[in-house]
């Protein structure tokens, strides 16, 4: 089981869960195609990978833009000669009680978190079905395998995007396209997450959490690496990823 030579394209690549998961999985022989907004971030990326030995190339991408992921994915065939994975990653939590009527923020997790998550799988749909495999991989959270106050919204998109992995799956399967699909869903990690957050309770309460208990994004990077080495017949479709002191 090797990650070696799989052509991979992150989102939300240039901080967190996506820069170590680029990382890892460049260090044991992949192909990364990086996607996210901050150029300088991700050029300082491909740097640090290339100087390692690894393989990367970047695109600055909007995961709201149904084109950049089309772009993206479009780099990954000229740049590798195709692709073989998509981690849909980039995601958004500006947590807050809903009857704070944060409007603006719900509508920005839903065009980030769930949208984001569709025009990367739009993407890749055409290629994977083609070829008959591919594996689309997801960051949701634990928020969208149980509901937080606080958290409706932002969990209400991660719920929905557990639905959709799953659906994907029975589809594939039904289909006979040979499609993986793996859903992370991560507890207190240490990301640029916490910096979404506008409401004064909402952000004291979570960061005095993750200030307690929280752990490294390198944590979710090796369960990313595993599922990705998994032979094609097999399908790890689910990771819940806590952190050991969190209760």
């Amino acid at each position: 089981m090797s990650v070696k030579n799989k052509v991979i394209v992150i989102t939300g690549a240039s901080s967190g869960i996506g820069e170590a998961s680029a990382k890892l999985l460049a260090s044991h022989g992949a192909q990364v195609v990086l996607g996210a907004r901050r150029e300088t971030l991700l050029q300082e990326l491909v740097k640090d990978i290339e100087g390692h030995g690894g393989q990367a190339a970047y695109r600055v991408t909007d995961v709201t833009d149904p084109d950049d992921l089309k772009a993206l994915v479009a780099l990954a065939k000229t740049k590798f000669g195709g692709i073989d994975v998509i981690f849909n990653n980039a995601g958004i939590m500006p947590t807050s009680p809903i009857s704070a009527l944060k409007i603006n923020e719900w509508n920005a997790m839903i065009d980030v978190n769930l949208k984001g998550v569709l025009n990367g799988v739009a993407a890749v749909m055409p290629e994977f079905t083609k070829q008959k495999y591919g594996q689309i991989i997801t960051t949701s959270s634990v928020a969208g395998l149980k509901s937080f106050a606080g958290s409706g919204i932002y969990g209400a998109t991660k719920f929905a995007v557990r639905n959709l992995m799953e659906v994907i799956r029975m589809e594939s399967a039904q289909e006979q396209t040979n499609i993986r699909t793996t859903s992370l869903y991560p507890a207190a990690i240490n990301t640029e997450l916490l910096h979404t957050i506008t409401d004064a309770e909402s952000k004291q309460r979570m960061e005095t959490q993750y200030a307690t208990v929280g752990i490294t994004p390198d944590a979710v990077a090796r369960v990313v690496d595993f599922a990705v080495a998994q032979p094609d017949d097999v399908n790890v479709n689910e990771f819940t990823i806590y952190p050991t002191k969190q209760g």
